[in-house]
């Protein structure tokens, strides 16, 4: 796996070869193609794994990255992965479970232009993230939300703070983006 644009490109970074199911490059570069430029930009990667989105972020100038991910293996990746690409401030590792990090964010008033989140496949995290997103101002004015799942996990939540932008299909990996629904910024 490597970084695949911005001022590191080419680098290759460290995926461990179980218990992690990392996003493909063919899958990432689709990504960074669709999103706006990341010039300036403030990025949440939630379920963070080997942090190579949060990495391709950095590369392409996000001002700020924050990774959250509990897995302490995952943890030492991102780390390793940082210093591979000489990347050595602009960041912050939480360590702690998403739902705990969000509504820690929530109260700390935190927004991020970029929140991209990548749980377990299948396991109902999907709506448990996009329920506690839907509780704060986390998303910033003209901020994203995107969610990479499987096909077969249809996006289900409760709340109509959010509207689908767009949806991308690559094999069995669904890619959703969403903004918030102009009406509950305006109550924020």
């Amino acid at each position: 796996m490597r970084i695949i644009g911005g001022q590191v490109k080419g680098r290759r970074i460290f995926v461990p070869k179980d218990h992690i199911r990392p996003t493909s490059d063919m899958i990432k570069e689709a990504l960074f193609n669709i999103l706006p430029p990341m010039e300036g930009k403030t990025f949440l990667d939630l379920f963070a794994g080997t942090g190579s989105i949060g990495l391709e972020a950095m590369s392409r100038g996000a001002v700020k990255v924050v990774f959250v991910e509990v897995n302490r293996f995952s943890i030492e990746t991102i780390k390793k992965n940082l210093s591979v690409c000489g990347f050595n401030n602009k960041y912050e590792i939480i360590s702690a479970p998403v739902d705990e990090s969000l509504k820690r964010f929530n109260k700390k008033k935190e927004q991020f232009d970029v929140i991209f989140a990548d749980p377990p496949y299948e396991k109902g995290f999907i709506k448990k993230t996009l329920y506690l997103l839907g509780r704060g101002s986390l998303v910033s004015e003209d901020g994203i939300i995107v969610l990479q799942h499987s096909c077969r996990e249809e996006l289900d939540w409760d709340t109509d703070e959010f509207v689908l932008t767009d949806q991308k299909i690559y094999g069995d990996t669904s890619i959703s983006f969403l903004k918030m629904h102009s009406e509950h910024s305006e109550r924020i």
